[in-house]
């Protein structure tokens, strides 16, 4: 059989049992889409008459857009733009940045990245309750009573969906490989019953000329149903995002052989449902073509199948969420958070407890504001093309300036992806009026405080770097002058040169320094992980001063004493119950130097406040650590 490396190089599992692992991780988000993309089309907030003409037009788009987006543009493209195995906007980003360090157009193109992550939060508050509420509102087809309960009751689902993610979902993650197959296996089955009636329906969807020709009828129409269309295509990112855990083949399989085909055997199933009756029927019944396409003898345990698959999306864009905010922390763009560990042999999964309960408040704010699915749709979609359409802007970059494709090859590929993604961004920003605003306030807020953070990182550090000393004149003054006690001293130092702050302060107020001094430095490459051979390196200074760097992928776990039992480069082996551990703990003024301006450096100045401590997030011993504090102006 063949096998492939499980995430990161980790024991070899077959491809099928990866695939089999990404329908239940990857295809959560784009897998519910059929609860509500096809009814919002026709029966949202601007509606259309479910004729034949409109219905072949819609699916025809529904089909084209799976091809060209999720397809052509992600599984066959954008997925073979690794880095180092790992997908996702800001992986994608530091690859970037990585290759074309000091190009001129560089810096935009990290501010278009970041501006893609902010949009990713927005897009990961608005799933859950999209996802949880659109599945929830098929309990009412269960029995009528439970119609004015479907927001309590979701609102419950997602407190608990919160509240036990400190747990890890390494024992539940399980099931939700089993638990998604069935699910597709269930859209295909219940898209079948209905296509058995209107078999022909098939070629009138993958024929473009019906989506051709909504367009040639009912321009402005078409336009504006294109904003509720993309709904069958949310979560297409996640195929990118999600590439490091499976592997590209393992995901591209489970795509071209399971996933799009279920999909699009439901979505042609509703729409035969809905073209075998009369007008008067079709214009009820689209208003939940989902639910109703379910035969009465199977609709209980098809629905609570439903909310299992939403809660299973909502899972795996919770999992994104801390997975992306891990990534930022490590490339500079949030400062350090508390990052929890919930399983010991899986890496990826982690908890951060600030994220979590930020993210369960703003879905239960969602959720009460909007009240249905329905009233959701109008602000679902900007997150997802405003990504969508960065992402195109940064696999240009790759296929012009990092593949050097010849133009009269990369164009048309990418006029095409243009071309789609900026029909679908314009047809969702007329949504912003009636609830689009807010994944667009929600982005603009995080992406001013990513891109605070990391200005005032790298004006704080300029600051410092102003007035530090040469390592080498501090050795000649301070080496013999300092009386030299026994054992090792660490001071953490961002930056690799000079002489960190608070060896100075140790000078000046304690006025000794240990036999052994290491200035440590943790520097974070633009690669996923680095390997432990290629981790530490190691200068020595002279008179008992070395100078240590260690080396760390954006997604490796910071474990300083791990590290340290490794070193035996820099005299003897480190012993934890002999080394004292010194950081240097910033407080800033703000001022009117040039810089930032006064109210993003108070923001700044927040943020640093409220940072998590260094010794927790680098795993320091918490009884060898000592803070010196030091002031700062930027």
């Amino acid at each position: 059989m063949t096998t492939s490396h499980s995430a990161h190089g980790g024991k070899k599992a077959s491809i099928a049992t990866l695939a089999v692992g990404a329908i239940g991780v990857v295809f959560g988000d784009i897998g519910t889409s059929p609860i509500y993309a096809f009814r919002e089309t026709f029966a949202g907030h601007h509606p259309i008459v479910p004729d034949p003409v409109h219905i072949h037009g819609v699916l025809s788009l529904v089909f084209w857009s799976m091809m060209i987006v999720v397809t052509f543009k992600y599984v066959f493209t954008i997925m073979k733009a690794d880095n180092k195995g790992e997908g996702g906007s800001l992986a994608l980003l530091a690859l970037i940045s990585r290759k074309t360090a000091g190009a001129a157009w560089t810096a935009p193109i990290v501010m278009l990245g970041v501006f893609a992550t902010a949009l990713f939060y927005g897009d990961a508050m608005i799933t859950p309750a999209m996802s949880i509420l659109g599945a929830a509102e098929g309990l009412k087809y269960v029995d009528p009573r439970f119609g004015g309960w479907i927001v309590p009751i979701s609102v419950g689902i997602i407190a608990v969906l919160f509240a036990i993610q400190s747990r890890g979902t390494a024992k539940v993650g399980a099931w939700f490989g089993p638990i998604m197959l069935t699910y597709f296996g269930a859209l295909a089955i219940l898209g079948l019953i209905h296509l058995t009636k209107m078999p022909l329906i098939i070629l009138d969807v993958i024929n473009p000329l019906n989506a051709l020709n909504f367009f040639y009828i009912d321009g402005f129409r078409a336009f504006v149903a294109m904003g509720t269309v993309v709904l069958a295509v949310t979560g297409a990112e996640a195929l990118y995002a999600d590439m490091g855990h499976f592997g590209r083949k393992p995901i591209a399989y489970s795509w071209l052989v399971f996933v799009l085909p279920a999909l699009m055997l439901n979505y042609m199933g509703q729409g035969a449902m809905i073209l075998s009756m009369s007008p008067d029927e079709a214009q009820a019944a689209i208003r939940d073509p989902f639910f109703l396409m379910v035969p009465d003898m199977v609709r209980t345990p098809v629905i609570f199948l439903t909310i299992l698959a939403a809660i299973i999306a909502s899972q795996a864009v919770i999992s994104g969420a801390f997975s992306l905010t891990q990534q930022a922390i490590q490339l500079g763009f949030m400062p350090r958070l508390r990052i929890l560990h919930t399983s010991e042999s899986a890496a990826g999964q982690i908890y951060i407890p600030a994220i979590n309960w930020g993210l369960a408040v703003m879905v239960l704010l969602l959720v009460l504001f909007f009240q249905s699915s329905s009233n959701l749709a109008a602000a679902y979609g900007i997150a997802v093309t405003g990504a969508m359409f960065i992402d195109t802007c940064l696999i240009s970059v790759v296929l012009l300036t990092l593949w050097k494709w010849q133009k009269w090859k990369a164009l048309p590929v990418l006029a095409v992806f243009f071309i789609v993604d900026f029909a679908y961004l314009s047809a969702n920003l007329l949504k912003v009026p009636s609830g689009g605003w807010v994944p667009l306030v929600i982005g603009l807020v995080i992406f001013t405080l990513l891109t605070t953070w990391s200005k005032g990182r790298q004006l704080m550090r300029d600051r410092m770097a102003e007035s530090t000393m040469p390592m080498e004149i501090f050795i000649k003054s301070a080496a013999n002058s300092a009386h030299r006690v026994t054992g090792t001293s660490i001071f953490m130092a961002s930056s690799a040169n000079g002489v960190p702050s608070a060896l100075l302060h140790n000078i000046k107020h304690n006025k000794i320094l240990h036999e052994r001094v290491l200035i440590l430095t943790v520097i974070i490459q633009d690669v996923p992980y680095v390997d432990v051979a290629e981790r530490i390196e190691c200068k020595d200074m002279g008179m008992g001063f070395y100078r240590l760097r260690l080396n760390y992928g954006f997604l490796d776990e910071t474990d300083i004493p791990k590290a340290l039992e490794n070193v035996n480069v820099c005299g003897p082996k480190f012993n934890m119950m002999q080394t004292s551990f010194f950081l240097s703990r910033q407080t800033l003024i703000a001022s009117k130097l040039p810089g930032m301006m006064i109210w993003r450096e108070k923001i700044f100045a927040w943020m640093l406040r409220n940072a998590a401590n260094a010794m927790e997030f680098f795993k320091l011993p918490t009884n060898r650590v000592v803070e010196l504090g030091s002031q700062v102006e930027i």
